[in-house]
């Protein structure tokens, strides 16, 4: 017996009706999975912290899974994400004939939607209790005076976050409007020199992992905020705390004195 589902890329994805072998290939996705039902996974990648000491085998990193040690695995479904998994690595699972369950949210509503209809479609679990105090969590509007950021997520070469991503949404509510929100690119790359003005730079822990002494020398002058990332990029049980996290680390900003 199986059931079907359609995830956020579209594609109809036929899983059996009792699902008990998981492989996730997303951080925050194998956060939320073993989250709301331990014991489910069977594999995911090197990068996946969270839960600490979660003890199932490793595949390899979100751009380079092994995909023959996926398949050994015999999973019932892999999760994944349009933006942190290749689709020729996805591709290629579903040649293997492995049901691939794509994620693709890009902002707050859409993550929560996406995390609802993966668990309980594709995982088929019930809805847990931690997406629903996140929800709860998120519905307040934000209604304090607003700023404008730049937000990098790498350097060498220096790349931030553009247009419809679910990080660009998070600061959204929190008052914070990405300066370049209307850029072409989700994730353009871009010269310190042609940013315009803003009131604040964000830099979060990953996926560069900027630091006190790692990215603030090169906005003198400017406020920034050395941030959490997994509270800021990720969607799943952290979402119910990221609010709180992140509204305490935003209103403690450093500013670097300008060379003279």
């Amino acid at each position: 017996m199986t059931a079907s589902g359609r995830d956020d890329l579209g594609i109809d994805v036929e899983v059996p009706r009792r699902v008990t072998r998981v492989v996730s290939l997303v951080p925050s996705l194998t956060e939320a999975i073993a989250r709301t039902a331990p014991g489910l996974l069977v594999g995911v990648t090197a990068w996946c912290s969270r839960p600490v000491g979660l003890d199932v085998t490793r595949v390899r990193g979100t751009k380079n899974p092994d995909i023959a040690m996926i398949i050994s695995l015999a999973p019932d479904v892999v999760c994944a994400n349009a933006e942190e998994n290749r689709a020729v690595d996805l591709d290629r699972l579903r040649a293997a004939g492995i049901p691939v369950w794509v994620t693709a949210p890009t902002s707050v509503d859409t993550a929560l939607v996406s995390l609802n209809r993966m668990l309980r479609d594709a995982c088929g679990l019930d809805r847990p209790d931690w997406l629903t105090t996140a929800r709860a969590t998120w519905a307040a509007p934000y209604s304090g005076p607003r700023r404008s950021a730049l937000i990098p997520v790498w350097r060498r070469p220096w790349m931030a976050v553009g247009r419809d991503t679910f990080t660009g949404d998070v600061l959204h509510r929190l008052g914070i409007d990405n300066v370049l929100a209307d850029h072409p690119e989700r994730y353009p790359r871009i010269g310190l020199d042609e940013v315009p003005p803003v009131d604040l730079v964000v830099l979060p822990d990953e996926p560069y992992a900027f630091s006190p002494t790692d990215g603030p020398e090169m906005f003198a002058g400017t406020p920034v905020v050395c941030v959490s990332g997994r509270h800021l990029t990720w969607y799943g049980p952290s979402l119910v705390s990221a609010r709180a996290v992140l509204d305490a680390q935003l209103s403690r900003p450093v500013t670097t004195p300008a060379r003279t």
